[in-house]
């Protein structure tokens, strides 16, 4: 499992799922945008992938060891990768990867990492089996 402070890996793991950019609304009174804007496009980024490999509403339930490794800034673009981990019964881990593309460069560096476990669930609410993948 990728460690959340690890500044090891130089390119982002996983799928892009979410692509947007940090605007000045964004921002804390430090100027640096607010860590939940972040987790908030993370979690989209989680729901995305979740109900792609679901085939149906999916509910996030836990987020393990988010650590904040680098600011994101005015301008920059948040980049949010996604990686199907394990499958469980109803059950989903997601590894999700947020970088920042600085602002009107090529360069990226991570700004956290996260495991979000996400439920699939029924038009009810209630959780339900998460589709086994066809074999091709």
């Amino acid at each position: 499992m990728p460690s959340t402070t690890s500044l090891a890996t130089s390119t982002p793991n996983g799928t892009l799922t979410v692509r947007t950019i940090a605007m000045p609304a964004d921002t804390n009174a430090n100027g640096d945008i607010f860590g939940g804007w972040v987790m908030s496009a993370m979690d989209q980024a989680g729901g995305i992938a979740g109900v792609e490999r679901a085939q149906g509403r999916v509910v996030t339930v836990k987020v393990d060891s988010m650590t904040f490794i680098a600011p994101m800034k005015v301008g920059d673009v948040l980049e949010v990768y996604t990686d199907i981990e394990s499958v469980g019964r109803t059950s989903m881990k997601i590894h999700i990867e947020a970088w920042a593309q600085r602002f009107q460069t090529t360069r990226r560096e991570k700004v956290t990492d996260a495991i979000f476990t996400f439920v699939a669930v029924d038009d009810a609410g209630k959780p339900r089996p998460v589709p086994a993948i066809a074999a091709d």
